[in-house]
């Protein structure tokens, strides 16, 4: 018997059981018979599906960051908006999508632009809560980059809402973070909303 630790239980996997072998299980639970044409190789596009959706746990932000961060004389706003989100809920393994604005004043560095929609994409590619996802980008790039402030809003669906339970299918939630001068100063806050939104007048 093979052991796993977490933080509050220890998971029993047999032999080397693999998520596959799970996800075989857990369709003939289902009343379903894993063997038949439409479902023989569902169990292994699922494990690689799930292994490429929760690929972020085996990235780290500092070494993703590394070799694109520059020192300019810049300290205005910059924005990257419409980044595409697509993430899993971590309270019942349905995706939740939509779009997430990030922006930062700089203090002494910036950052390529491609490595902001890299770090959304590492944190979104983990079991989530669009919360945690919020506050983790936004710290990330405060700890790593040390600029003025910070701000983070993602709007998104959640599938776990359109698909079971309330089942509304046009509701969306909106989560922000703002660090540094984007919590303490409403004009700059007022700024990047006005940007993300459209609203440049």
């Amino acid at each position: 018997m093979r052991k796993e630790s977490t933080d509050t239980e220890t998971i029993h996997l047999t032999g080397e059981e693999t998520i596959a072998d799970l996800v075989r299980r857990m369709i003939v639970l289902l009343g379903e018979d894993p063997n038949r044409e439409g479902l023989r190789r569902t169990p292994e596009r699922f494990e690689k599906a799930l292994r490429y959706l929760t690929s972020g746990y085996r990235q780290d932000s500092d070494k993703l960051l590394n070799g694109a961060m520059f020192s300019v004389c810049y300290d205005e706003m910059v924005v990257v908006k419409d980044i595409e989100v697509h993430s899993l809920c971590e309270h019942h393994l349905l995706p939740f999508y939509g779009k997430c604005h990030v922006a930062y004043i700089p203090s002494k560095k910036v950052v390529g632009l491609s490595k902001i929609a890299r770090l959304v994409n590492m944190f979104a590619r983990r079991l989530q809560i669009q919360e945690r996802l919020t506050n983790q980008i936004a710290e990330a790039i405060q700890q790593r980059l040390g600029p003025q402030g910070v701000g983070v809003i993602i709007e998104a669906k959640h599938l776990c809402m359109v698909m079971r339970g309330v089942e509304k299918q046009h509701s969306s939630a909106v989560t922000s973070a703002m660090l540094g001068a984007f919590r303490e100063n409403k004009q700059t806050r007022d700024e990047f909303l006005a940007l993300v939104s459209g609203n440049h007048t």
